[in-house]
């Protein structure tokens, strides 16, 4: 499609990496602060340095460190859970129902998403591996296969993770104070924030699962058609390794590849995870130390021992490189826009623009555009949730449908920025313009649900 071509070529020529762009980010924060809320009794140069004192004061603000580690956390351990054996059984037996294309876009695509609810980096890998074991598969029986359409489908769960229980946005407003300390204290809507919005109000919400059932259905229908209609390709894959079992000689090594003590010491994870979080899962109190100590816990049982959990962890660090450096930058530019007022004339101007009902949709577009140059829900939540929030308090929309207008728009461009796709093209061996046809497509079909959602919903 000449469309996806030239797509591909805006990316490879104009948008330059993650970390370029957040740094790209900072001087343009960094300037427009200088020109718009420098107060007219303040020297150009002193106003410098106490803007540079906000960005550094943001960058290492310990409550956003935190939140930084804790994205990691979830990003790494959804990986390692599908790095285990359990898992890699589970995608082979969800591999014999794919006999063809078209019924193997539509499993991919709908098991990728469900996944990719529970947990993003679960999904995003869980749909690289099972979209290649159905290739390998297909090699093996030797039936026909459009291999492009199928990787597609296996990435299509980034359309749906921000409105689920690992979403960065729904996740950090379930904590106590988290809402609170994206709003500048001297702002008099900080009364108007409640505590937390619990997942009652936002993922568990009626309208919010009846929307990500729609988009699985309409996008894993939509694929099946696609794959009645596409031609197979032509593709050789070897085997894809998952785990190997290393030989063991010393007692140091006897300890690593214990099972009993690996299943002892996650069970004891699992039982403290219980003790401390039971009252909160009942009242759907989900938050990220809830979802970690729990993934933490059943990785180590599912490895079943210290050494396969620690070589998947090694295999899955790499995922968070971006994360790791680039969140600072957006903690710094956040703690400019807050401590300079910025966040107060950019919501003033969506306010200006927009009423109740149009101001959802106007979040969902500029979050799908924000996404393209901040691939990261986490990195987008720190910098656009204040301006967020505030435009919602001063036009009286409801905060969790304000929140989850970002959280669409954020996950909706994810098909059309191929940041998050470097994992499983790189399982795949598929390249970003074979896959980007087919993800555009549900980008277009997940558009229409979540924008008709807000309007109706």
């Amino acid at each position: 499609m000449k469309i996806t071509k030239i797509i591909e070529n805006i990316f490879k020529k104009y948008i330059p990496s993650p970390f370029t762009i957040a740094v790209l980010l900072t001087f343009l924060t960094l300037i427009l602060a200088l020109l718009f809320t420098k107060p007219e009794t303040t020297n150009t140069v002193a106003y410098f340095f106490d803007i540079l004192g906000f960005w550094e004061k943001g960058l290492w603000s310990n409550n956003l460190l935190v939140f930084a580690y804790q994205m990691m956390l979830i990003l790494v351990l959804g990986h390692v859970l599908v790095l285990s054996k359990p898992m890699s059984n589970l995608i082979a037996k969800l591999t014999q129902y794919c006999t063809n294309t078209a019924n193997s876009a539509f499993i991919v695509s709908a098991a990728t998403m469900l996944v990719s609810f529970f947990n993003w980096g679960l999904g995003l890998i869980f749909g690289a591996l099972l979209a290649r074991r159905v290739a390998e598969d297909a090699q093996q029986k030797g039936f026909d296969l459009n291999y492009p359409l199928i990787g597609a489908a296996g990435y299509v769960g980034l359309m749906v993770w921000h409105g689920g229980i690992s979403g960065s946005a729904p996740i950090k407003i379930n904590e106590e104070g988290h809402l609170r300390s994206m709003v500048n204290p001297e702002n008099l809507h900080l009364t108007k924030i409640p505590e937390v919005i619990s997942y009652n109000q936002t993922v568990f919400s009626w309208w919010n699962l009846l929307l990500f059932f729609v988009v699985i259905l309409s996008v894993a229908s939509v694929f099946y058609f696609i794959g009645k209609k596409v031609k197979p390709t032509t593709f050789n894959l070897e085997i894809y390794q998952l785990e190997t079992e290393d030989e063991v000689n010393t007692k140091a090594e006897k300890l690593d590849n214990s099972k009993l003590l690996g299943i002892v010491f996650g069970v004891i994870i699992l039982i403290a995870f219980g003790f401390r979080y039971f009252s909160d899962i009942k009242s759907l109190k989900i938050t990220p130390n809830l979802i970690n100590l729990f993934m933490l816990g059943l990785a180590i049982i599912l490895h079943g021992n210290f050494k396969q959990f620690t070589k998947a962890i090694g295999v899955a660090i790499s995922d968070v490189s971006g994360i790791l450096i680039q969140f600072p930058l957006y903690f710094g530019i956040m703690g400019i826009m807050n401590s300079t007022g910025m966040v107060t004339l950019v919501s003033d101007f969506f306010v200006s623009i927009s009423t109740e009902t149009t101001l959802p949709i106007f979040t969902f577009f500029s979050a799908g555009l924000v996404n393209i140059f901040v691939p990261s829900g986490g990195g987008q939540w720190i910098v656009q949730g204040p301006i967020v929030l505030q435009s919602a308090l001063e036009l009286g929309v409801p905060l969790p449908k304000a929140i989850m207008a970002l959280a669409y728009g954020d996950q909706i461009t994810n098909m059309l920025q191929p940041f998050w796709a470097l994992p499983l093209l790189g399982i795949t061996k598929l390249k970003a313009k074979e896959i980007l046809p087919y993800t555009l497509i549900a980008m277009l079909v997940g558009s229409v649900i979540y924008i008709l959602g807000l309007i109706i919903l």
